[in-house]
């Protein structure tokens, strides 16, 4: 369903969106197969055994190619116009106004993508953020600080955090790495997560959510105290500016790791991401695969295993939940199809309108 998402973020240029994913699907099978171990696109290098990861990717693919493509800008002399941002404006009531509906089904969505093991946060942005832009009326502006697209994607990135704590407190199973640090910090003090946590240990699982509650309410303070910080940084010239970005990025893609490696494949990837960007194509199918990518490959060949041989699409019509799941997916793939023919139809018919000669005459 999520990689079906693609065709919803490729609205215009169905076929550029779908390369996209398919690139990005490429790169998550660098490294070694999930179910045989087998070694796959390393080129004899060491440093690509574990395949590309995530980090580098993100880097790449978002701050290291705006960077490369604010250069662009400057070097091709096109007008930018300066983002001002001195204090916080809280929205009003009236701006709220339709927009509580998208708050309430991205939460959902990263609460119930947060309960499945290994999804994280990254995919149910992506998903709220291509599900928000599908229904909103203002969905051809998301990507120009529309503040749907912000409330869509936002929403379900901390509702993940909550969906989360339910397998890891209730099963011991994480939702997501965040999650996975929290259960060994558990077991580490000798608690074991579990279905007897909430007998044995209640003021845990309440610490938790009290802790949980108050990181989401602190953020407002803490927004309002760091925004005018980044409003002056904004106002610096753009070398310095774009140096502390490249700089504070590169920084960040080797920390988790501390493998120098990921360093040059970010640098390569943010070249290839502003390429492509210069050539219409759309960025974050990119992503959505190679978050994706490893799941479903790992899902589909656990499954050819237990059956035996790739004949497992064929038992797709003996389970209803998948029946649901398929014709859901389906559905994203072809509302961009079935808009596309209609706005096309739509726009033959007002050409003979104003071109039938008997109109003009009247």
């Amino acid at each position: 369903m999520g990689l079906a998402c693609i065709s919803s973020l490729s609205e215009g240029n169905q076929l550029k969106g779908m390369l996209m994913g398919v690139l990005g699907l490429f790169i998550a099978t660098v490294g070694s197969d999930p179910i045989s171990g087998e070694i796959r696109f390393a080129f004899g290098s060491d440093n690509l055994v574990a395949g590309i990861a995530l980090m580098p990717v993100v880097v790449g693919v978002f701050p290291l190619a705006e960077v490369f493509f604010r250069i662009y800008e400057l070097k091709t002399n096109k007008e930018v116009t300066p983002i001002k941002c001195t204090q916080i404006r809280f929205p009003g009531l009236k701006e709220w106004k339709g927009r509580i509906q998208g708050l309430i089904r991205s939460s959902l969505i990263g609460v119930g993508l947060g309960t499945l093991p290994g999804t994280g946060a990254t995919a149910a942005t992506f998903i709220a953020y291509t599900v928000g832009r599908r229904s909103s009326k203002n969905g051809n502006r998301f990507g120009q600080g529309e503040p749907d697209g912000l409330i869509a994607a936002e929403s379900s990135n901390n509702a993940v955090t909550g969906g989360a704590l339910i397998p890891t407190l209730a099963l011991g199973i994480p939702g997501e790495p965040v999650a996975a640090l929290m259960l060994a910090t558990l077991t580490l003090h000798g608690i074991t997560p579990g279905v007897r946590l909430m007998a044995d240990h209640p003021e845990v699982v309440y610490s938790a959510f009290i802790n949980l509650i108050l990181a989401n309410l602190l953020l407002i303070p803490a927004a309002i105290l760091t925004v005018k910080c980044f409003g002056y940084l904004i106002k610096l010239s753009a070398p310095v500016l774009l140096g502390l970005v490249v700089v504070c990025s590169l920084v960040g893609v080797y920390l988790p790791r501390g493998n120098v490696f990921d360093i040059p494949v970010a640098l390569a990837i943010g070249i290839c991401a502003f390429s492509l960007r210069i050539g219409g194509f759309p960025i974050t199918p990119l992503i959505i695969g190679y978050v994706l990518g490893p799941e479903l490959e790992y899902r589909l060949g656990q499954a050819a295993v237990y059956k035996g041989d790739m004949s497992v699409i064929q038992y797709i019509g003996t389970s209803p939940i998948a029946m649901v799941l398929f014709s859901v997916a389906l559905i994203f793939l072809l509302i961009p199809i079935i808009r596309s023919l209609s706005q096309t139809i739509k726009e033959k018919k007002q050409n003979r309108f104003f071109n039938n000669p008997k109109i003009e005459e009247e």
